[in-house]
């Protein structure tokens, strides 16, 4: 009975639900939780490493989770809406041949796993196209969270976000119905529909992402130089375990996750929002799986690593230096 309550649970539903309508501020909302209440301390309990160092990681990884939770908060929204627009009145803002091609036999266009990838794309490839300002402004930030988190620990920073959404949606409906009618994103609909898409899509903004951190970083004049080396180590290290860890527990969990899509499907055959429930699913599972290793299993190791990385460069460099004294005989 337990069991069954769970595929029944009202919470699970709405927040299925709210994966599938805004996959993008899902994934925000999650790293933002992750980043500061679960992360930053762990950074702070590394051993064997510089202080300095961990408190800069930490910083960094504060910033990042409200920058990313900030500017999804205010451009995703519009998105999410005007692509439910569309799912109500397909008829209102698509070609008729785009949807006989996208529904593929289905009886509605909400039902076809080929709209589904449509509708993906957009939300989770807007995450993509957000991913260099997020980037440039989370290095911004962290000179900022340094002077303030950690000399000051009782003055603690506070953001506010307001925002009003105007029928300006429905515009951005069309605009967004026109790029579905193109050819090409048909045709990316009907080749990848089937594929582990929304994993993919987020490991790409993700490494998009800290290759922009990382160019940035080198250039931020307020960041102590002799500490951008290991943040950037740490982010390159991050991002490159959590990737490779994803994927290899998402294999493992692949198993589980049809038996529970299977049985919720059966428990809930006769919702009309089924389809999009089980979206959500394929939405919430890539992004726990990253934000989980990205921020409760990776933190211990990369910025141990990155601080033994730049340790040794530290060492190569002195000894360099030592090497070149010697020949000069200064």
């Amino acid at each position: 009975m337990k069991v069954q309550a769970i595929y029944n649970s009202r919470i699970l539903k709405k927040g299925l639900e709210f994966a599938a309508d805004n996959s993008l501020l899902f994934g925000a909302t999650a790293s933002f939780a992750l980043s500061t209440l679960v992360r930053s301390p762990i950074i702070l309990l590394t051993p064997r490493t510089d202080m300095e160092n961990k408190k800069y990681a930490c910083a960094k990884s504060i910033a990042s989770g409200a920058v990313n939770y900030l500017t999804v908060l205010a451009v995703s929204m519009p998105f999410s809406k005007a692509i439910n627009k569309i799912d109500k009145n397909p008829y209102g803002y698509l070609k008729k041949e785009t949807i006989d091609v996208l529904k593929s036999g289905e009886k509605s266009l909400v039902k076809s796993r080929r709209y589904s990838f449509a509708a993906q794309l957009f939300k989770l490839g807007l995450g993509f196209a957000l991913a260099a300002p997020k980037s440039f402004m989370t290095c911004a930030l962290i000179p900022e969270i340094m002077s303030r988190v950690f000399p000051q620990k009782d003055n603690k920073p506070q953001v506010s976000f307001t925002g009003r959404y105007d029928d300006g949606i429905s515009s951005l409906s069309k605009g967004i119905g026109k790029l579905i009618d193109t050819g090409f994103v048909r045709k990316m609909s009907e080749k990848f529909h089937n594929t582990n898409f929304e994993h993919h899509m987020m490991s790409i903004t993700d490494v998009f992402a800290t290759g922009a951190f990382i160019f940035q970083t080198s250039r931020n004049k307020k960041i102590e130089e002799k500490r951008k080396k290991p943040l950037m180590y740490n982010a390159a290290l991050s991002t490159g375990f959590c990737i490779g860890g994803s994927y290899l527990l998402s294999r493992v969990l692949n198993k589980p996750t049809e038996k529970f899509i299977k049985k919720f499907s059966e428990v809930n055959k006769n919702s009309p929002k089924l389809e999009k429930y089980i979206d959500g699913i394929k939405v919430v599972k890539p992004a726990l799986i990253l934000g989980g290793i990205y921020y409760i299993a990776i933190p211990l190791i990369s910025t141990f690593l990155a601080d033994r990385f730049d340790r040794k460069n530290l060492t190569k460099e002195a000894e360099n230096g030592l090497f070149k004294n010697k020949i000069t005989g200064s």
